[in-house]
């Protein structure tokens, strides 16, 4: 009795964990999201680099609104070039 106990408790502890890295990983995008859109040319440059490491569809819709609103030539071809390839991915 005292094994499965354990065991529960174990599992319990671990559905836990992975659910306060889902929720802290849910904060942290919608930030580096808020951030790509900031007036701090430091930080849309750090949102960029967050969102290359995260290829999908959500992401290449984001960087193409993104490109039409950036004014900067630098970061506009950085979103391009990631928008780019995470096309070709899909």
């Amino acid at each position: 009795m005292n094994r499965s106990r354990n065991l529960m408790l174990i599992g319990g502890a671990t559905l836990a964990g992975v659910l306060l890295g889902w929720a802290a990983a849910q904060g942290r995008q919608r930030k580096h999201r808020a951030d790509l859109f900031s007036r701090r040319p430091s930080r849309r440059t750090a949102a960029l680099g967050y969102l290359a490491g995260r290829p999908g569809l959500e992401t290449i819709r984001l960087l193409q609104d993104y490109l039409r609103w950036e004014t900067q030539p630098a970061l506009r071809r950085r979103a391009g070039a990631l928008v780019h390839r995470f096309e070709a991915r899909l």
